[in-house]
């Protein structure tokens, strides 16, 4: 059913036109609970969130979260609208210390989100969040603070950042970012990849849309195997630290 929703997406060139198709990964393990993953068209991703003695189960139980959240996501309360705005931009000024006046000025964070929704009116929520994934991402990896010490714009760094896709280039530049980090900081990135496993772990069990998490635990482990791979030699201590950070949080 998941398929041909997507597929008959595509066919009416609704949404994600240039996309592929819905994508399942089922997690290595030697035995039950398995966890199977699946990336829609334009990247978002779910998972299953119940305990599946099978990976055949797993991956319908992920497929049932997928299913749900694309036909939540026709709802014309899911698309960005004029009045979907000032609802969003209201909620965002009540959860932080800001105002409605910041939401006209793009240089403060209110007026950034602001910006991008306007940027994307008639845009759905799922093909908005591939963009706040990027954002988080770009947040997260300290990218956001570095741009705005050269003085960028955050209206600018957004029409920059909205011309590109979450891909394989931009996972390796930010895998390459935590390999500095780990120069200056040993271990911390064994550290942030046992954190980004463990958030992953519980945005699962609760149903929730996945890419922030699983995108932050694929670029660190990149980066972690790109650092052993570049070792001549490897110390015992070495090893185990490369065993408990590429194994996983349990």
């Amino acid at each position: 059913m998941l398929q041909e929703f997507w597929e008959s997406k595509q066919q009416q060139r609704a949404a994600f036109p240039s996309e592929g198709v819905v994508v399942y990964e089922s997690l290595p393990s030697p035995g039950p609970p398995f966890v199977s993953y699946v990336t829609l068209p334009g990247g978002s991703c779910f998972g299953n969130f119940q305990c599946c003695l099978s990976r055949a189960e797993a991956r319908r139980d992920a497929a049932k979260v997928a299913l749900i959240n694309s036909l939540f996501n026709e709802l014309p309360s899911r698309r960005i609208t004029k009045e979907f705005i000032v609802e969003s931009v209201q909620e965002a000024v009540a959860s932080t210390s800001g105002t409605l006046d910041d939401a006209d000025d793009p240089s403060t964070s209110i007026g950034a989100y602001h910006y991008m929704l306007e940027s994307n009116m008639g845009k759905t929520m799922l093909e908005f969040q591939e963009l706040m994934t990027i954002f988080q991402l770009l947040h997260w990896n300290g990218s956001l603070k570095a741009l705005r010490e050269t003085k960028c714009s955050r209206q600018e760094v957004i029409s920059y950042y909205s011309q590109y896709s979450l891909d394989e280039k931009m996972r390796s530049h930010m895998a390459l970012d935590w390999i500095m980090k780990e120069k200056e900081s040993p271990g911390i990135l064994s550290q942030e990849l046992r954190m980004a496993l463990r958030e992953l772990e519980e945005a699962r069990k609760a149903g929730q849309e996945l890419r922030f998490y699983k995108e932050k635990k694929e670029i660190l482990s990149l980066a972690l195997t790109q650092i052993y791979s570049d070792l001549d030699t490897s110390s015992p201590s070495d090893d185990q630290l490369s065993l408990t950070a590429l194994c996983g949080y349990h």
